[in-house]
């Protein structure tokens, strides 16, 4: 063994082993190619199971085998485990066959194999490394390595014998071959290993042999090896280099057992990972193992598997993954399709009956037929549908028809027939459980299903279906009897109308009356029946008492069915539709009006005018006499036959025909198209309010000569024009050789214009914009929203007249009717509105005649119209109308008849007229039904007036409130209905603000200036109503002018005689006689309210008379009295006894008290009240106790406060003589002044809020979050600061500050104008305090939040509740540091505001008690259809009050500030709960209390 002192030794081992012949070796070797190929190339890919040593004589003389039997494996660096490496060159001794001889191929050594394996010296010059077979021949395809040097000396021998079965040897031949073999290479003395080759086919007696073999020699070493299993191939090979270098380790020889179970673990544990790696790397079945190899190559996972068991193993790994993703695939989608089976056959096949008795085939043949197949299904011409493209489809979700005829489609279908079956069966014991259950008559709304459930349980239908069944529709039928509940209930409290309607609007019951109310219900089994929703009945109550004092109808209870919505959108249709219907010149508001003419003539004529007339038009603008008229010509040939087809006309829309002639033929021509356009004409236009179109005949001039046929065309066309009753139009004398003149032109165009307007008066006349606000008479018409009757029937009698149109711009439930009344033309302006609405302007609004309409098969409706008529005046000539369908009802049903006939014996009681209407009959939508009453109005006009005016002249004594006054002759202005609310936020104020309200109109004869205080002049301006200026309070009446002749000499007075004069007058508030106030010498704007203070402040009184509101509980709308000059005080005879006079000698009353009927209605629930009040007390004594109290200043229901002693009940009418006087003797209480200086708050009446709906206008800076507004350096709002500035410099000084509201179009004018530029100027604007005051509340009332957040108030209201002073302030102080940063600092800076004008409270008369109630809806915005705000009410305010009066102390360290009285104002804890309650009203002054009224001081 040659020794080498390298460091990485070189040995050259010899593999030998039996060689030969296939008749010496067997058909196969013994596996020494294999083991050499699977210790050179270890990797799978690299090995070769194959090696023949049958070649050609080229290849055998080839560079690899070089002619020699011998091969070069190539050399292999070996680590030991000691860490030592070397070089270990691999030769293999073998014995080549020629393919031709099959002998041994002829080589330079001619030993036999025995002699020559035993060689230790090899040569063979520029010999190549074998690799494999195919290597041989295509060597420069292969990596080419020469053996070095051309020489080796071999080091070590390792002998291979196979212990496998086969190869056609036998074994014992093998042995000798190996016995000879060892011997002659044991003569070399170099280590020999015994290497058992192919043990994985191992024979046991074999390998015992060789065993047996090895033992019965010296130093010789077994190993057993698997070259295919790759099984200690290394390790023999290791074992021949130890013995080779003693210095290495003595390696370990493992059985083929165990080193075969080590190997296949490793295996396993290699393939574990590689597949793993392939789970988590490829998701797609359609990966190619290209992409998978590149992007793993580098993976060690990867590169173990493929080194051990090689790429072809690994493709095949792949493979399964992506067959198994596939496989994977077709089952989720044909999951997929199989779930959603069972719904398409839902849709497709849902009705049982059609195919219970189908087979699948033929269901499958009538989803077919279905016009929705193609979208559920999808044919493929080739099957299965998973190998198809509709596979990879994964948007289109259509299922292939294929499917259906499986297994499992089929089953799908014959469950889904199941089902079907099942279901209906279920759906049939549903409904029998329903039925059940309406036949347990003790069920009762919100009865829980445990206490029902016992009584139900043995039913079929129970047994049946499951328990969440049976929940479910016990619960169904819950809703309904809840549902049923509830709206009879409803309906329940509208029967018992007169028990609601007997206060006035904006009033709040009393406790007594909720007592009232509560022991009325509760006989009703309907209020019984929410006995189990006790909540849920309250909360109705509550709602219908807060719709009934504040209704709008947005918060109608019948919702979309409110008759004010439906009578709306009912005449925007018919009167628009109208309207369009007729032309539109006299409408202009410009200067323009548009014109359509159509041209019609012969051979070009018609289109010769058109361009004459463009000709003389600039833009299609013509102008004539002074007026510019929009002209829309269309020129028609006289024969075309769009003339005979009317659809053009319904296009078009013309309003004249030019019809243009130039010869007797064209002339016929002409007289023909002309009666036949009428007729199309006529038939197109079957709307009655269709007007005649004008026909203008044109006689063209001849161009090239004087026509000697002209006398006779002009006296044809003459005539033809008389025979249509049209306009002629000659040709004027001396006119230029042209076809048309200018002047033919516009004597055309003013027949025209005088035509339109001719048929227009004459179908109904159309007045000027100032006659639109007169009507003779003013009629209202009344029904009940939810009433089971359309609006068209009750609106039929007029819409179906001639003479209907619609009323002002604004007024949207307001009709104008032209009728012939007597013995002339009337116009009656009718406004159709519900009774809720109505009943705001029974008292303050001037109201000829009522028409009352009513559902004759609902009480309920019967009920309001009773409540309402009760209280409507005697004087005023009312209508009753019931409505059914038909005249049979009267006779069928009995609850009908017996409504009817009381409808009739009311009418019959108060001298009223009685109809009724039927829905099925068209005779009685006549316009004529009303013609009678409307002559009893017109008869009784004078009277209605006249005590109207009486009436609101005693109502409006000692207000001195300022509305806009009319002549009786004139009028008032038409009814104006406002829907919403558009004040800031609070509700209706107690002197409502007339501003832009009211439209007036002043007469023509009135002066267009007034008078100031100051005795200066100044302009009257009246400003247009805006649909965005309506809310929802009644406007101030109208009040009609008494016939007092005018003081002489009243335009200038002396300032300081007005000035002694309004003193004078501010003394005498408590005369009982009627105040007469300035004619013309008003206010220096009539869009301001007055504050009756202002008038009527008493000087025994503190400055504080705002305390206690003069007009808390009194109508929104009082009576300046406006005689045209300056009237004293006087007794009421004296300044109404004409008036008495002219009534026939008695004072209006109300019908019901000449009603029995409906006094005993009205007057049940009074009695039931006021029970124990004996009759004594409401005797004559009683009225002596009334009369020397004092009336009171604003009017009230005897049912609003507590009933004491010393407090008379209700009048009896019958021993009165004088009942409406009685009454109003009732109502109307002064308020006395106390003894006691302290100042005493009264409990004003709140007022429903409703979201800021007063622009109309977008806007980036008003209604946008607090937030959005402001910055850390401007953490106030530039608005807030602006508006808090102006008033502060210019309105402290202001009475009534903040309470009396300023104009609204100002208010919105300085939004507007704020909106386009930030940095305007107040002061420069000019504009009044009060308005600046009223566009600030706007500013916080349109905040999408409140100021005051909502999440704070109930820890506000806990803390107004505590006692101590000095604690509530403390905690107040505590909750306003938990207001978010943006909302503290605006918060601190109003407060801070609100305290100067409290400080100023002397001119002001602005208490931070008054500023609390203005301010405090504004910065909380309660809710007050909640009925636990409404408990809170007072409480609230007195927070905003002790955070004014105490804005030192809470905002800037300062100390508490003592109360102005001695008590201060402390919360209004009082006595128990009562002191919270809402609806508790002041209580009643005691009689030693009560001061008579100081006298009035004389006039200087």
């Amino acid at each position: 063994m040659a020794k080498n002192k390298e460091p990485r030794p070189t040995y050259a081992i010899s593999v030998v082993g039996l060689s030969g012949t296939e008749k010496e070796k067997g058909n196969c070797g013994v596996g020494k190619s294999c083991l050499c190929n699977r210790y050179v190339h270890p990797s799978a890919d690299c090995y070769y199971s194959e090696h023949t040593s049958v070649l050609s004589t080229i290849d055998f003389g080839g560079r690899v085998v070089n002619n020699d039997h011998f091969l070069y494996w190539g050399e292999v660096l070996n680590r030991g485990d000691d860490g030592l490496e070397c070089r270990i060159q691999v030769i293999e001794q073998t014995e080549f066959i020629d393919d031709q001889t099959f002998l041994p191929h002829r080589s330079t050594n001619l030993q036999p194999y025995t002699k020559r394996a035993a060689n230790t010296k090899l040569q063979s010059a520029e010999k190549l490394m074998y690799i494999c077979t195919d290597q041989l021949g295509l060597e420069q395809d292969f990596d080419q390595k020469q053996m070095p040097d051309g020489k080796l000396n071999i080091d070590g021998f390792l002998l291979c014998i196979d212990v496998s079965k086969g190869c056609n040897r036998k074994f014992e031949d093998q042995m000798k071959f190996v016995q000879s073999l060892h011997s002659q290479i044991s003569k070399t003395k170099k280590p020999i290993i015994i290497a058992a080759t192919k043990c994985d086919e191992c024979v046991e007696q074999y390998l015992r042999e060789v065993q047996t073999f090895v033992t019965g020699k010296k130093n010789l070493m077994l190993v057993e090896t698997s070259a295919r299993t790759s099984v200690n191939v290394e390790l023999c090979f290791n074992a021949l280099i130890q013995q080779m270098d003693k210095t290495r380790g003595k390696p370990k020889i493992i059985s083929y057992l165990e080193a075969y179970k080590s190997q296949r673990q490793l295996v396993a544990s290699v393939s574990d990972k590689f597949e793993k790696l392939i789970i988590q790397t490829v998701r797609d079945y359609h990966t190619s193992w290209k992409i998978v190899s590149n992007k793993l190559k580098s993976h060690p996972d990867y590169e173990e598997y493929i080194n051990i068991e090689g790429t072809k193993k690994a493709r095949n790994t792949l493979s399964k993954h992506i067959e198994q993703l596939r496989q994977e695939h077709i089952k989720r989608r044909r999951e997929e399709y199989l779930t959603s089976l069972p719904k398409i056959l839902n849709k497709l096949l849902n009705n049982l009956e059609e195919i219970e008795t189908l087979s699948w085939t033929e269901a499958q043949s009538l989803m077919k037929s279905r016009p929705e197949f193609q979208y559920y299904f999808i044919e493929l011409e080739q099957t299965p549908w998973y190998e198809t493209d509709h596979l990879d489809k994964t948007d289109d979700r259509r299922v292939p028809f294929d499917i259906l005829k499986t297994m499992e489609g089929e089953r799908i279908y014959q469950n889904h027939v199941q089902h079907l079956i099942s279901e209906k069966r279920r759906l049939e014991m549903k409904e029998k459980f329903k039925k059940t259950l309406e036949r347990v008559h003790f069920i009762s709304p919100g009865q829980p299903w445990e206490e029902v459930m016992c009584f139900v349980m043995e039913d079929e239908a129970y047994k049946y279906i499951t328990e969440s069944d049976c929940r479910d529709v016990y619960s169904r039928h819950q809703q309904e009897i809840v549902e049923r509940a509830k709206e009879e209930f409803q309906e329940m409290l509208f029967e018992h109308a007169e028990l609601f309607y007997d206060l006035d609007l904006n009033a709040t019951p009393s406790c007594d009356k909720m007592s009232e109310i509560h022991a009325v219900l509760n006989e009703e089994p309907r209020y019984r029946a929410l006995q189990k929703l006790a909540t849920d009945r309250e909360s109705l109550l509550l709602k219908h008492i807060g719709f009934v004092y504040h209704p709008t109808k947005e918060t109608c209870l019948s919702g979309t069915a409110c008759i004010d919505l439906k009578v709306e959108q009912v005449l925007a249709n018919r009167l628009v539709q109208l309207d369009h219907g007729r032309s539109n010149i006299y409408y202009n508001s410009a200067n323009i009006d548009k014109v359509n003419l159509c041209l019609v003539g012969r051979e070009g004529l018609a289109q010769e005018l058109a361009n004459e007339i463009r000709a003389q038009s600039t833009d299609d603008e013509y102008t004539l006499d002074g007026k510019i008229y929009e002209l829309d010509l269309l020129p028609v040939d006289v024969n075309s036959g769009m003339l005979l087809n009317h659809s053009w006309i319904s296009t078009f829309k013309p309003h004249g025909f030019f019809c243009i002639f130039s010869s007797i033929e064209s002339l016929n021509y002409i007289g023909d198209r002309v009666s036949r356009i009428r007729a199309e004409i006529a038939q197109s236009k079957r709307d009655r309010y269709s007007q005649p179109v004008p026909f203008i005949l044109i006689l063209a001039n001849q161009r090239d000569s004087v026509c000697k046929n002209m006398p006779i065309l002009r006296h044809q066309g003459q005539q033809l024009a008389n025979k249509l009753q049209c306009t002629f139009v000659d040709i004027p004398s001396g006119t230029f050789p042209r076809k048309f003149n200018e002047s033919q032109i516009k004597q055309a165009l003013r027949a025209v214009l005088e035509g339109l307007k001719h048929n227009f008066d004459m179908m109904c006349p159309m007045p000027s914009i100032k006659d639109l606000s007169e009507s003779d008479l003013r009629i209202v018409m009344c029904a009940m929203c939810g009433d089971p009757f359309s609006v068209d029937l009750i609106l039929s009698p007029f819409l179906d007249s001639h003479c209907c149109s619609a009323g002002q711009p604004g007024q949207c439930n307001t009709l104008i009717l032209d009728k012939i009344i007597g013995d002339s033309r009337r116009r009656i302006q009718v406004t159709v509105l519900s009774y809720h609405s109505s009943i705001g302007i029974r008292k303050d609004e001037l109201v000829h005649g009522y028409i009352l309409a009513y559902s004759a098969k609902r009480k309920s409706s019967m009920a309001m119209l009773r409540a309402f008529l009760a209280e409507v005046q005697d004087v005023i000539p009312v209508q009753l109308v019931a409505i059914t369908d038909s005249q049979a009802d009267f006779f069928e049903n009995d609850a009908i008849k017996e409504l009817m006939t009381e409808g009739e014996h009311i009418a019959t009681e108060i001298t009223a007229k009685f109809t009724a209407l039927y829905s099925l009959s068209q005779y009685h939508r006549q316009t004529e039904v009303f013609t009678p009453f409307f002559n009893e109005v017109l008869e009784k006009k004078s009277n209605i007036e006249s005590s109207f005016m009486f009436d609101n002249s005693r109502d409006g004594t000692g207000t001195g409130e300022d509305v806009f006054t009319q002549s009786p002759h004139r009028h008032s202005p038409a009814y104006q209905y406002y829907p919403d609310s558009e004040d800031d936020g609070e509700g209706p104020p107690p002197y409502s603000p007339i501003g832009d309200d009211v439209q007036l109109l002043p007469n023509p004869s009135e002066r267009k200036y007034r008078i100031d205080l100051e005795g200066n002049e100044y302009p009257v301006h009246s400003t247009p109503v805006g649909d965005h200026e309506r809310n929802h309070k009644v406007p101030p009446p109208v009040k009609p002018k008494p016939n007092v002749p005018p003081k002489p000499n009243v335009k200038k007075l002396d300032p300081n005689l007005l000035r002694t004069i309004e003193a004078g007058m501010k003394t005498s508030r408590w005369t009982r006689g009627p105040m007469m106030g300035h004619g013309d010498d008003l206010e220096a704007s009539d869009n301001y309210a007055e504050p009756a203070d202002t008038l009527l402040k008493s000087k025994g009184f503190s400055d504080d008379i705002y305390a206690v509101p003069e007009d808390a509980h009194s109508r929104s709308g009082r009576v300046r009295n406006s005689f045209g000059g300056l009237a004293l005080h006087g007794d009421e005879e004296n300044g109404f006894d004409s008036m008495s006079k002219s009534q026939g000698g008695r004072r209006p009353s109300k019908y019901k008290h000449r009603s029995k009927i409906l006094f005993s209605k009205t007057k049940a629930y009074h009695r039931r009240v006021h029970s124990d009040v004996s009759d004594d007390e409401s005797g004559p004594a009683m009225q002596k106790k009334k009369k020397g109290r004092g009336n009171r200043g604003s009017e009230e229901d005897p049912l609003l406060s507590p009933v004491d002693a010393w407090k008379g009940g209700i009048d009896n009418p019958a021993i009165t003589s004088d009942p409406e006087q009685d009454d109003k003797k009732t109502k109307k209480k002064k308020q006395p002044k106390t003894k006691e200086p302290k100042k005493t708050k009264s409990i004003k009446t709140t007022k429903p809020l409703y979201p800021p709906t007063r622009r109309n206008w977008d806007s980036n800076y008003f209604g946008v979050p607090l937030q959005n507004l402001v910055t850390p350096d401007r953490p106030i709002p530039l608005f807030i600061e602006k508006c808090v500035d102006y008033i502060e410099r210019t309105g402290l000084t202001t009475e009534g500050l903040y309470r009396v509201n300023g104009n609204k179009t100002d208010q919105d004018n300085i939004q507007k104008q704020f909106d386009q530029d930030h940095s305007i100027d107040l002061i420069v604007m000019d504009v009044a305090v009060n308005a600046v005051a009223g566009a600030l509340k706007a500013f916080f009332a349109d905040l999408p939040d409140p100021l005051i957040p909502y999440s704070l108030h109930p820890e506000l209201v806990e803390a107004a509740k505590i006692v101590d002073h000095y604690e509530r302030l403390q905690v107040l102080k505590e909750i306003v540091r938990k207001f978010p940063p943006v909302n503290y600092e605006v918060f601190k800076y109003v407060t801070t505001h609100l305290n100067r004008v409290s400080q100023h409270s002397k001119t002001t008369l602005m208490t931070a008690d008054n500023l609390s109630i203005c301010f405090w809806p504004t910065l909380m915005r309660p809710d007050f259809e909640n009925k636990d705000t409404l408990s809170t009410t007072k409480l609230n305010q007195s927070v905003i009050e002790s955070f004014i009066q105490q804005c030192q102390y809470f905002f800037y360290g300062g100390e508490i500030t003592e109360p102005s009285s001695a008590k201060g104002t402390p919360p209004p804890h009082g006595h128990g709960l009562e002191s919270l309650l809402a609806l508790q009203l002041p209580p009643p002054l005691q009689p030693q209390q009560i001061q008579h009224p100081l006298p009035p001081e004389p006039l200087i």
